[in-house]
């Protein structure tokens, strides 16, 4: 991430479901920065030598900045980030946070708004909630989870939204409709989908057969970067050579070597740290990049991808 960081302390730490912790995160020396609704930060856990970076979506209420809320969920296969904030921080821990960035922000403008949430992809609309509530806005929750895991805020929101929250839990053998749902709503609905790349392909594929415009579906996707064959990164303006591992991705191979890559996401949806590549074949799987762009061999998002063989040449 780049920029300044924000030092905090974990105020409270709790387990809202068995695969999901609940952090409260405190400020040092200075007030948090306010933020608006479907806001994440980036996470800095030091691990030793190893150094992680995640993005989490903040649970709290966008009007009570006094501390963030965010929820982490345990990896199966987890990189070592979740697995981290999972068995090494506690109440009273100290973190580096980035200063709020949001990519998921409601559109004021829409009529309704349905919340489609997938597992822990429910915390960013936590933060949507009270101002939805607050401007009397038309807006349904449906929340896909499997409460043997996933299920946090479940009894709560039924609570909250009585008539407006819709669960659907799979160990349960409930499944969203997703077609009926969408084929239900009127003129001037908007979608919003946090969860797995399933969901989100479900979501595009019924709105392409129903005619739903592309600009009324909202998306957050903070995929970890998945592994790969390893590669070699040439920096071609600074003549310097790094490699990337396997279980890295380039551009946390550069953060190593202290390169420094304008980033938000992490996540391959942001285009923030779009790089220019001079030469080598690029195995693409952002989310940014147009179909030209990315067959034009000139730039990758090296947060998610990688060579596709041994060497790149990027324009750093």
């Amino acid at each position: 991430m780049s920029g300044s960081y924000i030092e905090v302390q974990v105020e409270q730490c709790r387990q809202v479901a068995p695969a999901i912790k609940e952090f409260a995160l405190k400020a040092l020396d200075a007030p948090l920065p306010a933020f608006s609704p479907g806001s994440h930060v980036v996470v800095e856990m030091r691990d030793g030598q190893k150094t992680y970076r995640n993005p989490y979506s903040l649970l709290s209420d966008p009007r009570d900045p006094s501390a963030y809320r965010i929820a982490v969920r345990l990896q199966e296969q987890s990189r070592g980030g979740s697995r981290f904030m999972h068995e090494r921080i506690a109440e009273g821990s100290r973190l580096r946070i980035s200063p709020p960035a949001n990519l998921f922000a409601p559109d004021w403008r829409a009529r309704k708004h349905i919340l489609l949430a997938g597992g822990v992809g429910i915390t960013p609309f936590m933060s949507y909630l009270p101002e939805l509530q607050r401007r009397n806005a038309d807006f349904e929750l449906h929340h896909l989870f499997r409460s043997s895991r996933t299920g946090a805020y479940d009894a709560d929101l039924r609570q909250r939204l009585d008539g407006r929250y819709f669960a659907y839990d799979s160990a349960r053998d409930k499944r969203c409709p997703v077609a009926e749902l969408m084929a239900a709503q009127s003129p001037g609905t908007h979608i919003y989908i946090c969860g797995p790349q399933s969901l989100i392909d479900a979501v595009y594929a019924n709105a392409a057969q129903i005619g739903w415009p592309q600009e009324h579906i909202h998306v957050e996707a903070f995929a970890a970067p998945e592994p790969g064959e390893p590669f070699e990164a040439v920096l071609c303006k600074s003549g310097k050579t790094i490699q990337v591992g396997a279980e890295e991705s380039l551009l946390e191979a550069l953060e190593r070597e202290h390169i420094e890559v304008p980033n938000l996401c992490r996540g391959g949806v942001c285009g923030q740290c779009v790089t220019g590549v001079r030469d080598g074949a690029i195995e693409h799987r952002d989310h940014f990049l147009s179909e030209r762009e990315k067959s034009s061999g000139q730039c990758l998002m090296p947060c998610v991808s990688r060579a596709k063989g041994p060497k790149l040449e990027l324009e750093i």
